[in-house]
């Protein structure tokens, strides 16, 4: 199904490729995203859904000093985040704090409480714990995986551990298990590696995959979804590793992203270099039936796995975050600076 996007928009001064649901503020569905201009001064936006869910709300603006590649928000302190920035000749990390008082201040300074600063390489993503209070963190770059312990009140991290992936294999992102918090996997080249972070040692891998991005299943166990360039989405049960068990058409150009649903089960979203944002139903990531609108008249009809198609964007969508607190809405942001937030509610089960 496709269709123009009748979700509530917000603009940023400058282009962005990055944004994160604050998963830690339980009281309001709010985001967080970054901008990416190589001559001005960059900022970090924190946007709160208003409680009629009809619009945007900036609750803070921030310099952060450099571009902004990559954003997450802390799982358990709203006020936390990290960033992977680029100076213009070389790349690093940090976890930034948001001062108290924001609220009252016209443009307040990030705090910075720990630079992540033993990378040489290009680094690609930061992954925090996945769920609950830990003081681990994990940072890729092009050739390393570095877990790191996180001391918020003495701000400082130190590097616990880390392991090259060896000068063959170029690693560009990861995801951290949330079934199974010893094990992180990171996209290669052609493969995708998996880790245990016990030993640092790589413990198994899926071939002949050419992953941008990928996302863990978060309700069920063994389950993996990857984007790749020429076979759009796939569905993997790290079980059956050899194939995967459902293909999806992704996007007619570059498919850049993916994220499962944290609550519904086969609800995927993918996103694009060819402006769009696509809902997938996923039948092997489902173990129940997931019932479109479309269908309630033709119940014997065959579902299209593309549920929707938001393609009211100008400019390429590099990242999504499904909101945990309500996980039928989500957030994207488009290399332009525009932030959509959408609602997926018709297009949930109905029982």
């Amino acid at each position: 199904m496709q269709g123009g996007s009748s979700g509530v928009g917000y603009g940023l001064k400058y282009q962005a490729r990055c944004i994160s649901d604050v998963k830690a503020d339980t009281d309001h569905t709010s985001f967080l995203t970054g901008t990416l201009s190589l001559k001005e001064e960059n900022e970090v936006h924190l946007l709160r859904l208003s409680s009629g869910g009809t619009e945007l709300i900036c609750e803070g603006l921030f310099s952060h000093p450099n571009e902004i590649w990559d954003l997450s928000s802390c799982p358990f302190d709203q006020r936390i985040f990290s960033t992977v920035f680029s100076t213009g000749e070389s790349y690093g990390a940090a976890v930034w704090q948001i001062p108290e008082l924001y609220g009252q201040l016209n443009s307040p300074h990030l705090e910075k409480i720990a630079s992540l600063d033993a990378h040489s390489r290009k680094i690609s993503c930061v992954l925090w714990w996945p769920s609950g209070r830990h003081d681990k963190l994990i940072s890729i770059d092009e050739e390393n995986i570095f877990l790191w312990n996180l001391d918020c009140s003495k701000k400082s991290a130190r590097v616990h551990s880390q392991e090259s992936a060896g000068m063959l294999h170029y690693l560009s992102g990861g995801a951290w298990d949330p079934h199974d918090v010893n094990t992180v996997a990171a996209t290669c080249e052609s493969s995708i590696q998996f880790w245990d972070l016990r030993t640092m040692q790589k413990a198994n891998s899926l071939e002949s995959v050419h992953a941008r991005d990928l996302d863990y299943d978060t309700q069920r166990r063994h389950l993996l979804v990857t984007s790749e360039d020429e076979s759009g989405l796939r569905v993997w049960d790290l079980r059956m590793p050899k194939a995967p068990i459902q293909e999806l058409p992704g996007h007619t150009h570059w498919t850049w992203a993916v994220r499962c649903n944290p609550e519904y089960e086969g609800l995927i979203l993918s996103a694009g270099t060819d402006s769009a944002v696509n809902l997938w139903w996923s039948s092997a990531a489902s173990s129940d039936e997931l019932i479109s609108e479309r269908l309630i008249d033709s119940p014997t009809r065959k579902l299209d796995p593309l549920l929707h198609s938001y393609n009211d964007y100008e400019d390429s969508v590099y990242d999504l975050a499904w909101s945990s607190r309500e996980p039928w809405i989500f957030a994207s942001v488009s290399y332009d600076g525009r932030v959509v937030v959408e609602s997926v509610k018709p297009y949930l089960s109905r029982k």
